[in-house]
């Protein structure tokens, strides 16, 4: 039961990501307040509750996922976490909002899209460029004829992460430059794209034999127009974030797609000339929790559902068997 009208939610692990994912959004939020935490270590639980007046810290992510004072969770733990604690949060009753990527593979998502289902819960993977004005305003140019048929969609996320020691280069913690950047790239390709593509090819640079560092593949869709997409934590592309979308009569072009909040702009160039658009700098973070907060109390859709994230995790599955690297698995 939502008591007065506001989403009570619980963190699990006192990751960095939390502040700027959901903590300062929800202090922006009437209707979310971000009410406990559990990690781990109980020190960084204490010293972030501590910080952002987070009323209880719990001492074990079990005991927060059934905790009958909470409406939902928020999921920022290692990848190869996330399909556990999304099974123990609906377990509980809870609803979900889970960082991407969704899971450690395919066939993980597939089990907990079914869970999902089967639930009366709001169950939402974290994309949270997807709920900003710009997205929205690329996908309509898109659909509106504007750039003609579809010839082309490169999407790219790479940034550099040269402490080799992160979580994010641990496979036993289903780590990898494709996982962490390239569910973006992938993300964006499919949205911008319109359509579920297959992998043609991939080509990873190592950080050791299971672990990629940085990686690209090129993709078909069904229409018939081709896509690509880059990703890398440390590459001679230090940093790349950007989508390019084709037609046989104009471009679109977006530069910093992913967080259009530091800065972006969309542009489009067709026969009639070329126009550059901006839309203003309020987070990406708070549009996705309006919707997180929206579909939970009044059940209004939301794009990145779990059955998208089973598609998501379809094409990374695809690309690392591309490139000739085991699947993560779930920790």
């Amino acid at each position: 039961m939502i008591d007065d009208a506001r989403v009570r939610i619980g963190i699990l692990g006192a990751a960095s990501i939390a502040p700027m994912a959901l903590i300062g959004p929800a202090g922006r939020n009437p209707e979310v307040s971000v009410v406990a935490v559990a990690a781990r270590d109980r020190v960084r639980a204490e010293a972030l509750a501590r910080k952002h007046g987070i009323g209880q810290i719990y001492d074990s992510y079990d005991a927060l996922v059934t905790a009958p004072d909470l409406d939902a969770v928020y999921i920022p733990l290692p990848n190869g976490l996330h399909g556990r604690w999304i099974r123990g949060a609906l377990a509980g009753g809870k609803h979900v909002l889970c960082e991407k990527p969704f899971t450690a593979n395919a066939e993980e998502a597939g089990e907990i899209a079914a869970l999902a289902a089967d639930s009366d819960r709001v169950v939402m993977e974290a994309f949270h460029y997807r709920y900003h004005p710009l997205t929205q305003a690329a996908e309509e140019i898109i659909a509106s004829g504007e750039l003609g048929a579809l010839r082309r969609v490169e999407t790219a996320l790479c940034f550099p992460l040269p402490k080799f020691s992160d979580i994010r280069y641990n496979y036993d913690l289903a780590g990898g430059a494709t996982m962490d950047a390239g569910c973006y790239a992938v993300h964006m390709a499919r949205t911008f794209g319109g359509e579920e593509p297959e992998v043609v090819s991939a080509q990873a640079t190592l950080r050791d034999p299971r672990i990629d560092r940085a990686m690209t593949a090129e993709l078909r869709f069904p229409s018939g127009h081709t896509g690509r997409i880059r990703c890398s934590m440390w590459s001679s592309n230090l940093i790349r974030i950007s989508a390019t979308i084709t037609g046989d009569r104009g471009r679109l072009r977006i530069l910093n797609p992913v967080v259009p909040h530091m800065g972006h702009v969309l542009t489009v160039r067709t026969d009639s000339g070329r126009r550059f658009r901006t839309f203003g700098r309020r987070p990406s973070y708070d549009y996705q929790l309006d919707a997180f907060a929206a579909a939970v109390l009044r059940g209004e859709p939301v794009p990145t559902t779990p059955e998208s994230a089973v598609a998501n995790m379809t094409v990374l599955d695809a690309i690392y068997r591309a490139a000739g690297l085991p699947l993560r698995q779930p920790s």
